[in-house]
């Protein structure tokens, strides 16, 4: 909580970021009294739920480095559940799911905790890819073997391993960063959803050629190329909050935005090939954990 404190920048770029939310709830509910409809309704409902994400990012960040591996362990623990509802298991996998649950996972973020990197790395890449299959043949049950193996360890590297990336950030150690790290998570925060942002609103201006109109019928090549250039660009202009150059900051956020993007499209097709429209409905206006930690939400 000390060092969040005594980082100006980390306060000023947390601050902004409530400020455009508290601009969001003013036009929502201004928008509300003048037109009435499930748009605006839905509008009002997710800047109620990023008020609520907010408050709880803030916390994982006062509590340090430990409050946030706990908050995102937790994140991937409700992900990792609505992953495998939608991919639906037979008996025998129940043993497997156990120990992905309550012993890797836990595992995987307590090696975040401790800093040990090199086991951190490669547990759920190749420890938990050759036990999870193992685990499920000992179980003796061959039916669809393969799919059901392939669809566990495929939630487990989702909805885990990289999204215990994002606490690892603020363990990382870096010369004449110390104590700032909480700028990095927000750098990405806020790159990740300013292109979701803004690339449905140039898909909405200049929008004409669909990507993939069956996974997402929203998602076009002109707002894809807007959106990402436009987002580039900010974290171009937000490179003095980090350890980079400008050049740096420009190719860090033009990566994180086109592997957002491709993220989004692939998990939009999971949730196609299931039939459903959202993950889960835990989080109001967000639909489930798993959708609110993807990107691209806004334009499926």
């Amino acid at each position: 909580m000390v060092k969040f404190f005594r980082d100006p920048v980390t306060l000023w770029l947390f601050g902004g970021i409530l400020g455009v939310l508290l601009v969001a709830t003013i036009v929502g509910q201004l928008l509300r009294l003048r037109m009435k409809g499930p748009v605006i309704d839905n509008l009002n409902a997710r800047i109620r739920a990023w008020w609520v994400m907010s408050a709880v990012f803030a916390i994982s960040l006062l509590t340090g480095g430990i409050g946030s591996v706990i908050l995102f362990a937790l994140l991937s623990f409700f992900a990792l559940r609505e992953f495998i509802t939608l991919t639906p298991t037979r008996p025998a996998d129940h043993g497997a799911l156990f120990w992905i649950f309550f012993v890797v996972t836990p595992l995987q973020y307590y090696l975040v905790a401790t800093r040990w990197y090199g086991f951190f790395a490669v547990l759920i890449p190749v420890y938990a890819f050759l036990f999870v299959p193992s685990r499920i043949a000992i179980s003796g049950d061959p039916t669809a073997f393969l799919e059901r193996s392939a669809k566990i360890q495929w939630g487990l590297m989702v909805c885990v391993y990289c999204v215990s990336h994002v606490p690892a950030l603020l363990m990382l150690e870096i010369d004449g960063f110390e104590g700032k790290n909480a700028r990095l998570l927000l750098f990405l925060v806020v790159v990740v959803q300013m292109s979701d942002v803004l690339q449905y609103i140039w898909g909405k201006l200049a929008g004409r050629h669909k990507i993939a109109p069956v996974i997402s019928p929203n998602k076009t090549w002109e707002g894809f190329v807007g959106g990402i250039l436009s987002a580039t660009a900010l974290g171009t202009l937000l490179w003095w909050a980090t350890p980079f150059n400008q050049w740096q900051a420009a190719g860090m956020a033009f990566i994180i935005t086109v592997m957002g993007f491709l993220g989004g499209l692939t998990m939009s097709a999971i949730k196609r090939d299931a039939g459903v429209k959202d993950y889960g409905s835990m989080i109001e206006g967000h639909g489930g954990v798993l959708d609110r930690l993807r990107t691209e939400e806004t334009q499926d």
